[in-house]
């Protein structure tokens, strides 16, 4: 037995149109296969596949993240616009690659226009100048006149692009970064501001985003944080934090139950950020942005006692002579696959879905790792559908209008503290709900919807939901995705798309505002109601 309660009176905050985003990077063949293929039968003029497009266009994905990631802090947009033949290929030393520029600054913008998305802009503040990042706005956002502008509109495309977010640099924190600010946050800080200043000069009507910490696991976090921004809090907009959780492999109840390592990192930067208001005088609320998260299982590395905690640098500084630079071919494209359950993934990045839905008030902008492919899986050749496709959909569906406090009861579990390698290590939590709860209410629509995890893998549970504080509200709909039964592992395919497809849950009854129904072993479970 499990009770889930929500009541008019108690809300969070209004659900950002940008919270369910995602990422994108070109890193291996996500630019090069699975947004541009020249070759492929349903590649437009530009060589963008078509497939791709129509399918994320469907989705209407709010958001996307572009070009990076790792890879921005040493590409120079300027070599990438123009004709093709005359563009400069680069070295890619975040990921050991060529790259090309075939996809350019107007390609990513244009696709993204043609899959009906927000693009919101990473800048180079590692190799970049402040002088860059200000012709760029001018190249992108200003309508005519100058000399960027203009060349825009010979480049093609007349319109300004009219981006709305800048992000200043990509883990600027990281000592893996080219052009690190790791040893001076209050420089990177500083170049901030004037960048931030410039760019807001140049179209007042933007936004920009400072980086805080790439992980909550840095020896400097929340220190670097809170120096960086005392330096450049009256002209930023949001904090920049990203995030991967790792649980071992099978542990199951460490990968659900990672989303309170992500509520601790939002509470720390919460108020952190407050703290630097605090010291400005200042009534303006800095909001967060995780541009990128994820959440995986994957081995424990050996661990390195008299080291320290943390060691990235390790994984990072290997200068391996042996180790080629790579052109990735877009008709050479090889099928991604997320390693394990299907359903494991899905329950496990919905789970952070919700904490930032518990945070709906702070944070404003998720983007996910892998978001497009999770939207619309894809091989050499086909578009499909996955579990994860089905549930994204339904977040982008129902997650609208105002977070609501969500209280859960429910049997508990422990979780032990652990440790993945030198840098990622979790100390335990207890108590944690195997009932995983947040809910949203559409006002505008007169429409509530709680979403549910159950995590236990074994126990099916009887859940009760009390929305009597709603009056009028009944339910309209129980939707519930799990693994087919008796096959755990099954996954989706190109012709068995709807494998994870939600189905009705029709085992629920409602009495006197209590909506009681029966929740199976990891699922997830979306409940809609209306008035």
């Amino acid at each position: 037995m499990a009770k889930i309660t929500v009541h008019p009176a108690f809300e969070i905050g209004e659900i950002s149109d940008r919270l369910f985003s995602a990422f994108l990077e070109p890193i291996g063949t996500i630019v090069n296969g699975f947004m541009y293929n020249p070759k492929h039968k349903t590649a437009d003029e530009q060589g963008f596949r078509g497939d791709v497009i129509e399918a994320l266009k469907a989705t209407k994905v709010p958001a996307v993240r572009l070009p990076g990631g790792n890879f921005v802090s040493a590409w120079q947009w300027k070599d990438s616009i123009g004709p093709k033949e005359q563009r400069k290929v680069h070295l890619d030393p975040a990921w050991y690659q060529f790259i090309p520029n075939d996809v350019g600054h107007d390609e990513y913008l244009q696709w993204a226009e043609k899959v009906g998305t927000e693009s919101l802009y990473t800048i180079n503040m590692g190799t970049g100048t402040m002088q860059d990042a200000m012709d760029l706005v001018e190249y992108t956002n200003f309508a005519g006149g100058s000399y960027w502008s203009d060349l825009r509109k010979k480049n093609g495309h007349e319109k300004p692009y009219g981006v709305r977010l800048f992000y200043l640099g990509n883990e600027m924190d990281g000592h893996w970064q080219l052009g690190s600010w790791e040893g001076n946050p209050k420089g990177y800080g500083y170049t901030c501001q004037e960048t931030s200043k410039a760019i807001k000069w140049i179209d007042a009507s933007i936004e920009t985003g400072v980086c805080g910490s790439s992980a909550l696991f840095m020896d400097h976090f929340p220190a670097w944080d809170e120096e960086v921004l005392d330096q450049c809090y009256d002209t930023v907009d949001y904090l920049s934090v990203h995030h991967y959780h790792s649980a071992p492999p099978d542990n199951v109840k460490a990968l659900l139950g990672g989303s309170l390592y992500y509520e601790d990192f939002i509470n720390t930067e919460v108020s952190m950020i407050d703290y630097v208001a605090a010291k400005h005088r200042s009534p303006k609320k800095v909001m967060i942005s995780f541009d990128e998260y994820g959440c995986m299982m994957r081995e424990n590395s050996p661990l390195n006692p008299g080291y320290g905690r943390y060691n990235m640098a390790r994984s990072h500084f290997k200068f391996d002579p042996q180790r080629p630079y790579i052109l990735h071919d877009p008709d050479n494209m090889k099928h991604f696959e997320f390693p394990g359950r299907e359903i494991l993934h899905m329950l496990s990045f919905l789970s952070i879905q919700m904490a930032f839905l518990r945070h709906a008030d702070r944070v404003k902008i998720g983007c996910m790792t892998g978001g497009l492919g999770a939207l619309c899986a894809s091989d050499h050749d086909n578009v499909w559908k996955t579990a994860s496709h089905y549930a994204y959909m339904q977040m982008l569906q129902y997650a609208k209008g105002t977070s609501m406090r969500t209280s859960v009861e429910s049997e508990t579990y422990d979780m032990p503290g652990y440790a993945i390698d030198d840098t990622s290590q979790y100390t335990g939590k207890e108590g944690v709900n195997y009932i995983d709860s947040a809910s949203a209410w559409d006002k505008e629509n007169k429409r509530l919807t709680i979403f549910a995890i159950n995590r236990n893998e074994d126990k099916d549970y009887t859940l009760n939901m009390d929305i009597s504080g709603f009056a009028g509200y009944k339910l309209k709909g129980h939707y519930q995705i799990t693994a087919p039964e008796g096959a755990p592992d099954k996954k989706s395919s190109v012709n068995e798309q709807e494998v994870y497809a939600p189905v009705e849950n029709k085992s629920g009854s409602m009495k006197d505002g209590v909506y009681s129904a029966n929740v199976a072993p990891l699922s997830w479970n979306v409940i809609v109601f209306e008035a």
